[in-house]
C-alpha cells in the first residue's frame, strides 16, 4: 500500500538526540525513587526539581533544533502549527473536569500517521502552547512537555501494517496506557515539590529524602493514588472513547493531508540534453512506502 512519506525522518542525530534527552529527563524525573542517602541530589531534595526544571527545557530545545535540522521542510512546519494550536485549544475544554482532556486522542493520532519523531516535537510544542494559554507555565511544564512529547512519540513506535478496526483497537489500548502513564510522570515532580523534600518524621505519602527506595515508592503509589488517579482514569476513558468513535474518520483525514503534502517528494530535472532537443524537462518525484 503507497502511503505518503513522513514530514520528519529520523536520522542518527535526531535518534542521537532523543535517546539523550529520554535519558536526562529519566533521571530528572526518577532520581527520587533511586538516589540514596549519600546522594547529592538527596542533600539538596527541595532544590534538584528545580534545576531539571532549568535543564529540560535546554535539552528540549535540543531535540527540535536537531530534529527539524535533520529534514523539518515548510510544509512539515505548517502541519506541525495546525496540530499545535488544535491540540492546545482542546486542552482547556476539559480543565478541572475529571481529567477530561481530549487533546491526547488527537497526539495518539497524529503520532501514530506521522511518525514517532514528529510526535515528540508536536507533543512538546502543544504542551507549551497549551501552558501559553491557560495560563499554565511554571517548573513543572518541562517535565509536562517532555512526557506528552513520549506520549505521542510511543504511538509513532506501534506496529505498522494495522488498518480499521484492530488499528483502533491497538491504540485505544495504547492510550489508556499511556494516560496513566503521562499522569506518573508528571505525579513525579509533584511529589516531590509539594512535600518540600520532607524530613523522615514527617512521614505521610510525600518523598523523604534518604529513605529506602522501595519505602519511597509505596508512599509514591500512596501519592498517586489520593491525588490523581480519578483524574488519570478520566483521561485514559476518554482518550479510549474518542479513539473508538471518531478515530478512524481523523485518521483517514490525517493520513489524506500527508499524502497531499508529499512531504518526501524529490523533484529532480535531467541534464540539458533535452532541453536541447527541444523537449521539457523530466521531473520525478520519489515517495516513501511506510504507514
Amino acid at each position: 500500500m503507497r502511503a505518503a512519506g513522513r514530514p520528519i525522518r529520523l536520522g542518527p542525530r535526531s535518534v542521537a538526540a532523543l535517546v539523550l534527552v529520554s535519558a536526562v529527563g529519566l533521571v530528572a524525573i526518577g532520581w527520587p525513587l533511586f538516589a540514596d542517602a549519600g546522594s547529592a541530589l538527596t542533600d539538596h531534595a527541595a532544590d534538584a526539581p528545580w534545576f531539571f526544571a532549568l535543564l529540560l527545557p535546554l535539552l528540549i530545545a535540543v531535540v527540535v533544533a536537531t530534529i527539524a535540522d535533520c529534514g523539518m521542510d515548510a510544509k512539515a512546519v505548517a502541519m506541525l502549527g495546525v496540530l499545535a494550536a488544535v491540540g492546545a485549544a482542546l486542552r482547556p475544554l476539559g480543565a478541572g473536569t475529571a481529567g477530561l482532556e481530549p487533546m491526547f486522542f488527537l497526539m495518539v493520532l497524529s503520532g501514530r500517521v506521522l511518525g514517532p519523531g514528529f510526535g515528540f516535537v508536536l507533543g512538546a510544542v502543544t504542551m507549551f502552547a497549551s501552558a501559553l494559554l491557560t495560563g499554565g507555565v511554571g517548573p513543572w511544564m518541562p517535565t509536562q512537555m517532555l512526557a506528552m512529547g513520549w506520549f505521542a512519540m510511543g504511538a509513532g513506535l506501534l506496529p505498522a501494517g494495522l488498518r480499521g478496526r484492530a488499528e483502533l483497537l491497538v491504540l485505544s489500548a495504547y492510550g489508556f496506557v499511556a494516560a496513566f502513564a503521562y499522569g506518573t510522570v508528571t505525579n513525579l515532580y509533584g511529589w516531590v515539590t509539594v512535600g518540600g523534600g520532607r524530613v523522615p518524621e514527617a512521614g505521610g505519602i510525600f518523598f523523604v529524602p534518604g529513605d529506602p527506595a522501595h519505602e519511597n515508592l509505596v508512599r509514591f503509589l500512596a501519592f498517586v493514588a489520593t491525588t490523581s488517579l480519578g483524574w488519570d482514569l478520566g483521561r485514559a476513558v476518554l482518550t479510549v472513547v474518542l479513539t473508538l468513535t471518531v478515530g478512524g474518520a481523523l485518521l483517514k483525514a490525517l493520513r489524506r493531508a500527508t499524502r497531499r503534502a508529499n512531504f518526501e517528494a524529490q523533484v529532480t530535472f535531467e541534464g540539458p540534453g533535452r532541453a536541447l532537443r527541444g523537449e521539457a524537462p523530466h521531473r520525478t518525484q520519489v515517495t516513501y512506502e511506510g504507514k
